[in-house]
């Protein structure tokens, strides 16, 4: 994004991202934004059974040649993209409902996986890696060729255990998280 990187700053949390939302809510990522004066949004650019890459199938306990749902988003700041988020799916969770379908979700995934008896535990495994946009990134975010990005990996299992979701999220922005107290 090729605006000042300290208006793209604010303490951010993984919560909010996790909690289902409440009927006629807005999803998180936009009133995340609005919390801060802002505009954010997104663009749904595919939604697809795939071969999940490596740390997905095995965190999502999937094996070789098994497919998983997969939606891929560009998001967006003031209609600027400055992320492009991909979030994956255990076949058993997502074939048949909204995860599976090309649309928006009221309320968001985790709204929906909340709803469908998977409520997401509030404590996700999240990694995080710098390196240079490939190419794809490069177009899809307006970057420079060799442009870095911070790469964002949210591994979610249920309350109860259960692998749920991985969210890759390779962004652009500055990026603070605070973590809850005691961790």
């Amino acid at each position: 994004m090729g605006s000042s990187k300290d208006a793209d700053a604010w303490m951010g949390a993984s919560q909010p991202y996790l909690a289902a939302r409440p009927a006629g809510e807005r999803d998180a990522w936009s009133a995340e934004a609005a919390a801060h004066g802002r505009r954010g949004g997104q663009r749904l650019l595919a939604v697809e059974e795939v071969d999940p890459p490596a740390d997905v199938r095995t965190f999502l306990r999937i094996g070789r040649g098994e497919k998983v749902v997969v939606r891929r988003r560009l998001i967006l700041l003031d209609d600027e993209p400055v992320e492009l988020a991909d979030s994956y799916y255990p076949l058993h969770i997502a074939r048949g409902t909204a995860l599976a379908e090309r649309g928006k979700i009221p309320g968001g995934a985790v709204t929906l996986l909340h709803s469908l008896g998977h409520t997401p535990a509030g404590d996700p495994l999240e990694d995080v890696a710098a390196s240079a946009a490939t190419p794809y990134q490069c177009n899809a975010l307006g970057l420079l060729v060799g442009a870095p990005v911070l790469v964002l990996t949210r591994f979610t299992s249920s309350i109860v255990g259960e692998p749920i979701e991985v969210s890759v999220m390779t962004m652009t922005r500055h990026l603070q998280y605070q973590r809850k107290q005691g961790i």
